[in-house]
């Protein structure tokens, strides 16, 4: 297995990863460079609310699959942990137990699948909320980011408050998908 690290300063919520050996449990850090609170949510995993500069460090086991990390935006939580958040909130709970709603950028991974090979990308599947960086340490891998400002790109039409959601989450149809996506235009 891989490690992951964080190097760059644009991407705002990051994560790094330390996969060990083929079966041992992967862990993974999710650092908060944003300058604003990003409340990180994780299956497996839970969730907890991140200052600036402030991490957590979650221990998935080996096998794992279908896993996603995520930021959560504007969030309020009672002493009970139940509450509410404006990007990715997950049934209102700051424990995630089942993945958030869109709009939110995604981490996802599986680990010792085919091959004895983890698998990881960062998805816009959900449409995007915050930059994230997702970077190896260690082994052969590349590490990915996305840092594009796409919320203030975003399509009038696509538009949500604190992000920008996917067109399949708004149209919900091949059409409109295709037609809605010709309109984006992401510039780096």
């Amino acid at each position: 297995m891989a490690s992951f690290s964080y190097f760059s300063l644009f991407p705002c919520f990051l994560l790094l990863a330390h996969f060990l050996t083929l079966s041992s449990a992967a862990t993974f850090e999710v650092r908060n460079q944003c300058p604003y609170t990003v409340w990180a949510a994780a299956v497996p995993g839970g969730g907890r609310r991140l200052d600036r500069g402030q991490s957590w460090t979650i221990t998935v086991g080996a096998g794992t699959k279908q896993a996603r990390i995520w930021g959560r935006t504007n969030c309020n939580f009672d002493g009970a942990g139940r509450g509410r958040c404006q990007t990715g909130d997950c049934n209102g709970l700051l424990q995630c137990q089942a993945f958030g709603q869109p709009p939110n950028t995604l981490a996802e991974y599986a680990l010792n699948q085919f091959n004895n090979m983890d698998f990881y990308d960062i998805s816009l599947v959900d449409g995007f909320n915050v930059p994230m960086d997702l970077s190896p340490v260690s082994g052969k891998c590349r590490g990915m980011r996305c840092a594009a400002d796409i919320n203030g790109q975003c399509p009038n039409q696509l538009r949500a408050p604190g992000g920008c959601n996917n067109p399949c989450t708004v149209f919900k149809t091949d059409q409109s998908v295709r037609h809605a996506i010709a309109q984006v235009k992401i510039k780096h």
